[in-house]
């Protein structure tokens, strides 16, 4: 698809323009398209998660056909990660940028929606709600819950949503980690009543000042998984010797030919739909 409107103009969920990446339909746009479609979104009541994707997502969804459709299914998948900007900037969306979690989060706080925080620990979110209530006074948080580090019951769902459509959100900012809260999100969306459904991964950690974030200009270069690694060596050093040589041969396998990719279609009933390309066998 080639993009038909400059992108932050471009505030219908339908017309948001995309490419297939490895598989996964991430979408064409920026940190101000991307506010003013959630924006819209919550003004026209519909309803609908979005992914924060970056190349780490994008290399698991290639082992995990449920990853890959939970992803395909969302409202939007935006590129969180220089790599998949500088693609889609590539085939043809020079003003696409980074929507970036923790930039989302905090963008749209300032547009003052209801929002109902989920993830992380009870210490963390009273960290959070106290920062984010401080300089964004014109945000109602009307709730928060930390999850036990276990599957949830049937039951215990079943009182989160409760919990969570009684106190009337526009927004469930949910901050599980990936891919953890993806599934979460594609799991409960049809049980909640709020218009969006966000995941932002350690959004909670860097706002409520538990984890330092990596400079800005570390993070303009691509380089932000190198500053990360630095910081916690021991956790995360397998997961990018997996993440960024595999995703740069996949990138490659697909720029060349070599690997061929299903073209990601939403379905009528919201569902992903995969349509593979002609002559494939």
């Amino acid at each position: 698809m080639k993009p038909t409107s400059p992108l932050q103009n471009d505030t219908s969920a339908d017309a948001t323009p995309f490419i297939n990446l490895l598989g996964v339909k991430v979408s064409a746009l920026n940190l101000d398209a991307a506010v003013g479609k959630v924006r819209d979104a919550i003004r026209t009541g519909l309803r609908g998660y979005i992914c924060i994707c970056g190349a780490h997502g994008l290399v698991d969804s290639q082992s995990d056909e449920g990853l890959r459709a939970v992803f395909n299914g969302a409202f939007l998948v935006t590129p969180d990660g220089m790599p998949l900007v500088w693609e889609l900037r590539r085939r043809g969306y020079p003003e696409a940028g980074r929507v970036y979690g923790p930039d989302l989060m905090l963008a749209l706080f300032e547009k003052g929606h209801r929002a109902f925080l989920y993830g992380a620990t009870p210490a963390t979110l009273l960290r959070l709600e106290r920062r984010l209530g401080r300089e964004f006074p014109q945000t109602q948080i009307v709730g928060s819950y930390a999850p036990p580090f276990r599957p949830l019951t049937r039951g215990e769902e079943l009182d989160v949503a409760r919990c969570i459509n009684k106190a009337e959100p526009d927004i469930v900012w949910v901050g599980l980690g990936a891919p953890k809260q993806e599934r979460w999100m594609a799991e409960m969306r049809d049980r909640l009543d709020a218009s969006m459904l966000i995941g932002v991964g350690a959004a909670f950690d860097f706002h409520a000042g538990n984890t330092q974030q990596a400079p800005a200009w570390v993070q303009n270069a691509g380089l932000e998984w190198a500053f990360r690694l630095g910081m916690e060596p021991r956790r995360l050093w397998r997961r990018y010797l997996r993440v960024v040589p595999g995703y740069l041969a996949l990138l490659a396998m697909q720029r060349t030919g070599l690997r061929r990719y299903p073209e990601p279609v939403t379905g009528p009933a919201g569902q992903a739909v995969l349509q593979y390309p002609r002559g494939r066998t």
